[in-house]
């Protein structure tokens, strides 16, 4: 391999092979997926544009499956994880990140069914009042088509999905770390996703039985990843760290406890109506149970605790990240400007599905935010860089660390 260029692609270091471990690099890459229904038209928009960086970095195959040690989603981000992870009949990803738009736009409008005009409104309260507004048949029939029988334990690079178990009041995170010490996690993909996509008042909680070690079977009762984590960062963070306190996985080594400065992050935003500011407690003051539950054709209470959950990770993620003076180790890009059906997580029709794809096409022109850790707002940085050009950059350092760690690597794949 000497003499050739690093930027430049070679047989040897083909993306066709699965990422050596972090053991025989620098980093430890992570890529965190937030849920928002609909709006993962955004953040497939986003990561469409980093595959095909890395793809002139390392030619056409290249998928994002093969620069992350973890990739971590909830909710839609669950589904988009999955997606791209779960190996074809080829040993490679189900779905190129380009192709996951077309997903979206092509089954949204089935997954949630618009029902149009004052009656459609009136029947949707009433449906309110007695089950969640979609039955999610069609969302289950199509996760099943696409991901077949598929287990955790096979994807392509680690996988976090967080589900919560509505059973035992507690969160159950589906994690490829965990899969060989508890081995009844090692659940359908198709089921994992069904789940953490349960939004309470929007689809239906989960229940499903998972067979294990010859016979063995548990009970899972779940609903959305994003009433624990809408923005998993900190729980792939936090799994990483876990393996590594633990000592035993040695593809971690020779990462210590504490040895955050060896993350790089990119976490991606469904977008927030923060800058619209729909809600103030003079209104809010007035609802009872229904209006939290439904007002202005959103569940008030739903956009609270997902968008203050995703908030809080961002805030401690900067906190760590700024502290260890490691701050351009991770790009947080979300879009806070959102307003009407955009902020909306179901409002599948064909205008709104085709405007979401031109929000995250215009997210990638904004400039590079970061929570300011005084104010608690998300502002510009200074050097002016743009998220498109950000992701350039971490394409690079992307494809570099690859490239380090199969040099690296005593088990060199594909000579």
């Amino acid at each position: 391999m000497e003499g050739e260029s690093s930027s430049s692609p070679s047989p040897s270091l083909s993306p066709l092979h699965p990422i050596h471990p972090p053991a025989y690099g620098n980093l430890i890459t992570i890529l965190s997926i937030d849920g928002g229904g609909i709006r993962g038209i955004i953040p497939s928009t986003i990561l469409s544009f980093l595959e095909s960086q890395l793809q002139e970095l390392d030619g056409e195959d290249a998928r994002l499956a093969d620069y992350f040690d973890v990739i971590a989603g909830t909710s839609t981000g669950g589904l988009v994880t999955a997606m791209i992870t779960a190996p074809d009949e080829n040993n490679r990803p189900l779905f190129a990140a380009k192709d996951i738009k077309t997903f979206y736009l092509e089954h949204s409008p089935k997954i949630f069914p618009q029902k149009r005009g004052v009656f459609g409104s009136i029947r949707s309260m009433v449906k309110l009042l007695t089950g969640p507004k979609y039955n999610g048949k069609y969302l289950h029939r199509i996760i099943r088509e696409k991901l077949g029988e598929t287990r955790l334990g096979q994807t392509l690079t680690n996988v976090v999905i967080p589900t919560f178990d509505v059973k035992h009041l507690q969160p159950t995170i589906f994690s490829t770390y965990e899969v060989k010490k508890t081995p009844s996690l090692d659940a359908r993909l198709s089921d994992i996703c069904i789940s953490t996509s349960a939004a309470p008042t929007y689809l239906p909680a989960y229940n499903f039985k998972n067979q294990y070690d010859e016979g063995s079977v548990r009970e899972f009762n779940l609903v959305d990843g994003g009433v624990v984590a809408n923005n998993p960062a900190l729980v792939a963070i936090s799994q990483v760290t876990k393996q590594v306190f633990a000592g035993k996985n040695q593809d971690l080594f020779p990462s210590k406890p504490m040895d955050y400065g060896r993350f790089l992050v990119i976490s991606i935003g469904t977008g927030t109506a923060k800058v619209e500011m729909k809600y103030n407690a003079t209104t809010a003051a007035k609802w009872g149970v229904l209006c939290w539950l439904m007002h202005g054709g959103s569940s008030p209470i739903v956009d609270v605790f997902t968008q203050a959950s995703a908030d809080m990770v961002d805030f401690h993620s900067s906190v760590f990240f700024q502290a260890l003076h490691s701050q351009d180790n991770y790009l947080r890009i979300q879009d806070d400007t959102l307003c009407g059906t955009d902020a909306s997580v179901d409002v599948s029709t064909r205008e709104n599905l085709e405007k979401l794809v031109k929000i995250g096409e215009s997210l990638l022109k904004k400039p590079v935010s970061r929570v300011n850790l005084e104010t608690g707002v998300t502002e510009p940085i200074d050097n002016g860089d743009t998220n498109e050009h950000a992701l350039k950059k971490f394409a690079k350092i992307l494809s570099d660390e690859r490239r380090l760690r199969q040099l690296k690597s005593p088990r060199q794949t594909g000579e």
